[in-house]
């Protein structure tokens, strides 16, 4: 079953390879811009909680769908990237497992706990 979720998120991290050539960016935007979102790990600084509010927040791509969804409304390409950034990261990070987290640390997601 891991190999089947691995790949289902690796078809999403395709496609958000597909929608980023849609936008009018050069590609080195993506390579620096991919890893943006684990900057939300500085809120495990505070304590766990804030850590896994933040960290949910930049990774879920429910929201990521939604601001790439405001950004095509608002015809805002840089909404869009922003978007498609977060959408990217997050199938990214569940490739290797890295999954929503849970308040009780980093290491326990909602895939499993990381490193076992």
């Amino acid at each position: 079953m891991k190999t089947v979720i691995k790949l289902e998120e690796l078809g999403l991290f395709v496609l958000g390879i597909y929608l980023f050539s849609q936008l009018d960016y050069q590609w080195w935007w993506f390579l620096v811009w991919i890893l943006v979102p684990d900057f939300s790990m500085l809120g495990y600084v505070i304590n766990a909680k804030v850590g896994a509010f933040l960290y949910n927040i930049f990774h879920h791509r429910g929201i990521a769908v939604l601001v790439y969804i405001l950004g095509c409304y608002l015809k805002l390409e840089a909404v869009q990237f922003i978007g498609v950034i977060l959408f990217s990261h997050s199938s990214m990070d569940r490739i290797f497992g890295y999954g929503l987290k849970y308040e009780t640390g980093f290491k326990y997601t909602h895939l499993g706990e990381i490193g076992k």
